[in-house]
């Protein structure tokens, strides 16, 4: 297990990861031409979606072999919207490969990967792609990652040629240039030119320093020798890179196949094995548990991804302890019940090498679990464990589907399922008031593939729009003494009831989004209406509040005052004064100024500093009223109450004022008076 690698590839969009992963495959042979994302071509990204948009949108894992040690990668999006992908991805994974734009340097998104590392503990080394483009810089990428992401940057090579004349690197720990002269041959290895030494002497003696400042043994070398050995060096920053205090910088030009073969190397020397991570913990009973990297031991694996195809169901999953094996029954923790293992596969991206076990350490997917979400622990029946699944990010956007066809609505519900299965950062819900259906996810581009999804793998017409808000009606100026008889004789026991009702405000807008301020009482004396009536009034004024005279919304915040009646001996009843009551406040509603309301929730925004006077202008324009800021390490949290109306598309919108660095979350506050409401 110490030759094993899981690793995965993170950056902001359009960095170069899909690229590093496809050089890292045909470097090891497992691939024998080398695909591009232009083209359309690449491994790793083989959705129809993923090829059209040129973007990775879901985490692929691939295996592949190199230097006697076995590579499991995964290939991340990079886009804001499918950060739960890297979420899920981190969860499972004992190391990564940051990849850097040499132009951009450290991108919103970057940061966003990075900090997600941080939470779950990952150690990464960081690969600075695209040192052929114009205005590449090794130098500002590296100041930019000291800056903006807080760790030691040590860069271990100084690029041979800039731009359009980068040719190479200088390995500045065995003091060796490495040169692709032509971009597609393999690495000429040779002395340091010339016009370089000077210049890699110094930035080897600056790496010295640098790691003399973090690691105490380089430092005691460092102190007693004035220098510091190659294998003291390549100890320290393994010793480093696993501890987190510094991060290994490499360079070079993946799309030009220049600088992938010592990142190779790095990785297989600086990154971490599944035995060199802390023993897994998880709970079991009520005691937590721990399970060291043991082939021996009881089987734990977590599921981290589940996928639909034309051959079956694949569960994604990581070997914590133990071995699994084909045909093997395994244990549900979650969802209580027993598994069957039909066959396990080494993946590469949609293509699969079946194999007859897999051990501790291992990333493999496995046919024949029926129910198995992401997020799920599969254990030996004899020992269970419950692992701790990846958390799932609140959904922030939200659109309306409906099937066209209406012999279509139960498969839309089958294959909405499914993505939800997949995906569990979708959420999908039923409006109870407007009846659509609702996809909620973390970003319109995120919903806009998920919609895609629909039409292409299942075939469905579906038409999409903005959710209906839930309006409501309530009263501004009430009415007092209305007057109502019903009266209905058609042959047999005819229907009687004479009701007399003031309305009037409650005084308090409903904050629940329920019917509970509706206020009713009687005032009646001498018995003019029997209690049972009184409670049949009651009944039908609610009946009423379920629409009210301005759009059909229900009514809240009323009080209905029961002040006057008369009944008959024979056909009076409590029919006859509940469909009284409906049509009385029914006709007072009428008579009284209604106003309409908007749901309205409260924004927690947190944004940086140098954003905040275009989200605050933001928020003003959506009729937005700020509640406070308060500042919190370089960021702003600004808290106001908008209505809900307003907020689709916010998510995008503030993503843009704040180069995707701003989040924000929603909670409901109740409803408000709405602007205009004879415009609705």
């Amino acid at each position: 297990m110490t030759g094993v690698r899981n690793l995965g590839i993170l950056a902001h969009v359009d960095a170069g990861k899909t690229t590093v992963t496809e050089r890292i495959l045909y470097l090891t042979g497992t691939i024998h031409k080398r695909g591009e994302v232009h083209d359309g071509t690449t491994v790793t990204d083989f959705d129809s979606q993923e090829r059209d948009r040129g973007i990775t949108i879901f985490a692929a894992a691939v295996s592949c072999a190199w230097d006697g040690h076995r590579i499991n990668l995964i290939d991340t999006p990079g886009h804001v919207d499918f950060s739960d992908e890297v979420e899920r991805s981190l969860r499972v994974l004992d190391g990564a490969i940051a990849v850097f734009d040499a132009v951009a340097g450290v991108e919103p998104q970057s940061e966003s990967v990075w900090r997600q590392c941080d939470r779950h503990g990952v150690p990464r080394i960081a690969f600075v792609n695209k040192m052929d483009r114009a205005g590449a810089d090794l130098d500002a990428a590296v100041e930019s990652i000291r800056e903006r992401l807080h760790p030691a940057p040590l860069v271990v090579q100084l690029p041979i040629g800039a731009e359009d004349g980068f040719t190479g690197v200088v390995d500045l720990l065995r003091m060796r240039a490495l040169v692709w002269p032509d971009g597609h041959g393999t690495c000429e290895e040779g002395p340091v030119p010339d016009a370089l030494r000077e210049e890699a002497r110094r930035r080897r003696r600056l790496l010295e320093e640098a790691v003399a400042e973090l690691h105490p043994g380089a430092l005691e070398e460092f102190c007693a020798e004035s220098a510091v050995s190659t294998a003291t060096l390549a100890t320290a920053l393994r010793e480093l890179t696993l501890a987190g205090e510094g991060v290994v910088v490499l360079c070079g030009s993946a799309y030009r196949n220049r600088g992938v073969e010592p990142l190779l190397d790095a990785a297989v020397a600086y990154l971490p094995s599944p035995v060199d991570v802390p023993p897994v913990r998880g709970i079991r009973g009520d005691a937590v548990e721990e399970r060291a990297a043991d082939p021996g031991g009881p089987l734990a694996a977590l599921v981290f991804k589940v996928t639909s195809t034309a051959t079956g169901r694949l569960t994604y999953l990581r070997v914590y302890s133990g071995t699994i094996g084909k045909g093997e029954v395994v244990w549900d923790v979650g969802a209580r019940r027993t598994e069957r293992i039909g066959r396990i596969l080494r993946v590469r991206a949609d293509r699969h090498a079946e194999v007859d076990r897999a051990v501790a350490g291992d990333i493999v997917a496995v046919i024949g679990p029926k129910a198995a979400r992401a997020g799920a622990t599969l254990c030996a029946p004899s020992a269970p464990l419950l692992l701790e699944p990846p958390t799932v990010a609140d959904p922030v956007v939200s659109v309306a589907v409906e099937a066209r066809g209406r012999t279509d609505a139960d498969r839309l519900a089958t294959a909405l399922a499914r993505l939800v299965e997949e995906d569990p950062s979708l959420a999908v819900r039923t409006d109870p008031e407007t009846g659509q259906t609702v996809v909620s996810g973390m970003g319109e581009l995120h919903l806009e593939v998920a919609v895609e999804k629909l039409r292409r793998a299942h075939g469905l017409d579906v038409a999409v729009g903005r959710p209906r808000v839930a309006y409501r009606e309530t009263v501004a100026r009430g009415v007092s003494g209305l007057l109502y008889r019903h009266v209905k004789q058609d042959g047999g026991a005819g229907q009687f009831a004479h009701v007399v009702l003031d309305v009037e405000p409650l005084g308090a807008v409903d904050t629940s989004g329920g019917a509970v301020d509706f206020g009713f009482r009687s005032t009646v004396v001498g018995g003019r209406v029997p209690q049972e009536y009184v409670r049949a009034v009651e009944a039908g004024c609610r009946d009423a509040l379920a629409e009210g005279p301005l759009g059909g919304h229900p009514v809240t915040g009323v009080r209905v005052t029961l002040t006057d009646g008369a009944t008959h001996s024979k056909d009076s009843s409590e029919m006859a004064f509940r469909t009284a009551g409906r049509l009385a406040l029914r006709e007072a509603l009428r008579a009284c100024a209604m106003v309409l309301l908007e749901p309205v929730v409260e924004v927690t925004a947190t944004v940086p500093d140098d954003a905040v006077g275009g989200v605050l202008g933001d928020l003003a324009a959506r009729r937005g009223r700020v509640s406070g800021t308060a500042a919190r390490a370089g960021t702003a949290v600004i808290t106001a109450t908008v209505p809900l109306a307003e907020l689709f598309g916010y998510a995008t919108r503030l993503r843009g004022r704040t180069q995707g660095r701003g989040t924000f979350t929603t909670r409901p506050a109740g409803h408000a008076p709405a602007p205009a409401p004879a415009s609705r």
